[in-house]
C-alpha cells in the first residue's frame, strides 16, 4: 500500500516567504497538497536542513553512517566533495562514496573532486585528471565541480584548470570555488572563470569582494575552521546569496548538532527567520539545482518539524515521504559496506626524526585556533647532541609528515602553539593527500603515535609513555565502517586525552590535519617538505638556507 498521510502545523514556505497555520498532504514520496488550516498546531514545518559544502570523510564515517546522525539535526541532504577519498584512491574512491550514501533514506549530492592531487608539492595516492572529470560530469549522481583549491591555476589560465571547468560548464554543472585571501580584482578575475561560490572567506570584506565578482557565499563553521562571526552580518544583506555549511565535522561534534546550531545562532543575532530557513535550503537547492523538497505541491516530501524557530529543536525528520528521525533518534539502520584503502608505509625509528642543526634559524609554523590558516615565525631551535629538538617551554614542538602511499623518508619541521607539555598525537587524516602527520614533544612518543597508525593501516593514535591509544579508520585511511555513535565516543575520548597533554586548541587533531593543507597560506608541511603558501614553493627549514 502507497505511504500516505497528512501532518499539520505552522509552515514555513521559503519559495512565498509566508509563514502559515496549514496541513501537508503525502502520498508516496511526494507533496500531493499544502492546504491552509487555522486549527493546526503549534509545531513548525519546514524544509530540511542542507549542508552546502562538507567533506563527508571528515566525520570519519562512511556516508551511509554520516546520514544516521545527520538526520537527527534536521540535514536531509548535503552537497559534498569526496576529495578526501578521491585524494587516496582516486576515482575508485568517489564512486565508493556514490554507492554507499545510495544504501541509505538521504540526498547526497556528490561533486567531481577538481584538485587530486591538491598540488605537486605533496604525494597522494591517486589522480584525477580531465578525462576523469569528464566522466564524472557525464554522471547524474555528480551535481557540481567541487573546489577549485587551484586558484593560481585560474587566475594563470592553466590549460587543464581550465578544461576542468569546462567540462563541468558542458553537463549545465555550477563550480565551487576555494580562494582563501583573494580580494578585489584577482577575486573578480576568479569568479570570472565561471566559479560560483566561495567557503573559504574569513573576513567581510573578503566576502564582499566576492560577493560584488558575482559568486555566492557559504558561511562555513565546522569543527576547525570557524567563520561564522565574521560573516553572519551578510545574511541580511544578502538573503539570497548566502549559504550554510560545516566543511569539515569531527563525529562528536556531528552527534551534537548540524546546521540546526547555525540555524539557531543566526537567529539570535536578530536576523529574520525566514532569511535563516532560506540560507539552510532554498538558496542550496537553487544554487546546485538539487532535487530536495520546499514544501511546494509536486515537491519531494522532504521536511522537518521544530518546536520553534529559535533553537530549531528537531523532533521529526522526512526524506521522500519516509520517517527518518524521531525525537532524537535516528530511523536508519546501519548497513554493511567493504573496505577500500591505499596503504604502504613501514614502521619507523625513532632515529628516522632526527633533524640535524644546519642552522641557527628556523621556520616554524604558527597554527591558529578556529582557523585554517597557519603564520609563519622565525625561532632558533633548541639544539642537544647537535640535533634539533622540541621545546615544550617556548612551545615549539617537532612535526612529522610521512608518506603511507610510498616508502619514502618522513619530513620533519617544528609548530607552535600546539601547546603540549607531553606525549603525541597522529592522524591519516591530514589534508590533502592524507599521508600520516603527526606533532609531540619527543621523539618515542611521535615514532609510537605513528607506528599505531602504520599497524591499523590508517586512523588517529596518541601516544605518551606507556599509553597507546588508536582509533582505526580502515576506509582510505579516514572513515570508519562502525556505529556512527560508538565512534563519535572513541574520537571524543581520544580528543580528551590529546587535550590531557596540554594543548588549549578547541579541536587538537582537526588543526593537525590541515597544517599539511598546502593550497591554504602561510605556512605548511607536506611529505617532500616545508611549503610557502603565499609563494607557493618548497622551502628550507632554516632561514636563509
Amino acid at each position: 500500500m502507497e505511504n500516505e498521510f497528512s501532518i499539520s502545523g505552522i509552515i514555513v514556505d521559503p519559495v512565498s516567504q509566508e509563514i502559515f497555520r496549514g496541513k501537508i498532504r503525502v502520498i508516496g514520496n511526494t507533496i500531493q497538497s499544502v492546504e491552509r488550516s487555522p486549527d493546526a498546531p503549534d509545531q513548525y514545518i519546514l524544509p530540511g536542513f542542507i549542508d552546502a559544502h562538507v567533506h563527508v570523510e571528515s566525520s570519519m564515517l562512511i556516508p551511509s553512517e554520516f546520514a544516521r546522525l545527520a538526520v537527527v539535526h534536521g540535514t536531509v541532504a548535503t552537497v559534498s566533495d569526496p576529495h578526501e577519498i578521491g585524494n587516496v584512491c582516486g576515482m575508485e574512491g568517489v564512486l565508493y562514496m556514490i554507492e554507499n550514501g545510495k544504501k541509505v533514506p538521504f540526498k547526497f549530492n556528490f561533486g567531481a573532486p577538481s584538485c587530486v592531487p591538491a598540488t605537486k608539492f605533496e604525494t597522494a595516492g591517486a589522480e584525477i585528471g580531465v578525462a576523469d572529470i569528464q566522466t564524472l560530469m557525464a554522471m547524474p549522481e555528480i551535481r557540481y565541480l567541487a573546489e577549485m583549491m587551484n586558484f593560481p591555476g585560474v587566475l594563470h589560465v592553466d590549460p587543464e584548470v581550465m578544461a576542468k571547468i569546462a567540462a563541468a560548464h558542458a553537463q549545465g554543472k555550477v563550480v565551487d570555488g576555494h580562494a582563501p585571501g583573494l580580494r578585489g580584482e584577482e577575486a573578480a578575475r576568479y569568479a570570472a572563470a565561471g566559479i560560483s561560490t566561495d567557503h573559504e572567506c574569513f573576513t567581510e570584506g573578503e566576502a564582499r569582494d566576492k560577493l560584488a565578482a558575482g559568486m555566492k557565499i557559504l558561511i562555513r563553521e565546522g569543527s576547525a575552521a570557524k567563520n561564522f562571526e565574521a560573516l553572519i552580518p551578510l545574511l541580511d544583506e544578502f538573503p539570497d546569496k548566502i549559504m550554510f555549511c560545516s566543511d569539515d565535522k569531527h563525529p562528536n561534534d556531528l552527534v551534537a548538532g548540524h546546521i540546526n546550531l547555525l540555524a539557531a545562532r543566526a537567529v539570535a543575532k536578530g536576523i529574520d527567520p525566514m532569511k535563516v530557513v532560506r540560507a539552510c535550503s532554498l538558496n542550496v537547492v537553487h544554487h546546485y539545482g538539487l532535487e530536495v523538497g520546499l514544501l511546494q505541491p509536486g515537491d519531494p516530501a522532504d521536511f522537518i518539524i521544530c518546536r520553534d524557530l529559535v533553537h530549531f529543536e528537531t523532533k521529526a525528520t522526512y526524506i521522500n515521504g519516509q520517517k527518518v528521525a524521531d525525537n532524537g533518534k535516528s530511523l536508519i539502520e546501519s548497513v554493511p559496506e567493504r573496505v577500500i584503502n591505499h596503504f604502504k608505509a613501514e614502521k619507523i625509528s625513532a632515529n628516522d626524526l632526527a633533524v640535524p642543526a644546519n642552522g641557527k634559524q628556523m621556520r616554524v609554523i604558527q597554527v591558529e585556533d578556529g582557523q585554517l590558516i597557519t603564520h609563519k615565525s622565525i625561532q632558533s631551535p633548541r639544539v642537544e647532541n647537535g640535533m634539533i629538538v622540541s621545546d615544550p617551554d617556548r612551545d615549539l614542538l617537532k612535526m612529522v609528515v610521512f608518506n603511507r602511499h610510498k616508502k619514502a623518508p618522513p619530513a620533519v619541521a617544528f609548530v607552535q602553539n600546539f601547546g603540549f607539555q607531553k606525549g603525541a598525537i597522529a592522524s591519516t587524516v591530514a589534508h590533502d593527500s592524507h599521508n600520516i602527520i603527526a606533532v609531540g614533544v619527543d621523539d618515542l612518543d611521535l615514532t609510537q603515535a605513528i607506528n599505531l597508525l602504520v599497524e591499523a593501516e590508517g586512523g588517529v593514535s596518541l601516544a605518551c609513555g606507556d599509553l597507546r591509544e588508536v582509533l582505526p579508520l580502515e576506509v582510505g585511511g579516514l572513515m570508519s565502517r562502525n556505529n556512527g555513535y560508538e565512534v563519535a565516543i572513541a574520537y571524543e575520548k581520544l580528543d580528551q586525552q590529546a587535550k590531557g597533554l596540554g594543548t588549549r586548541l578547541a579541536a587538537p587533531y582537526m588543526t593537525l590535519s590541515f597544517c599539511a593543507l598546502l593550497v591554504i597560506p602561510e605556512l605548511k608541511l607536506s611529505d617532500l617538505g616545508l611549503f610557502d603558501g603565499n609563494e607557493f614553493k618548497l622551502i628550507s627549514l632554516f632561514e636563509g638556507a
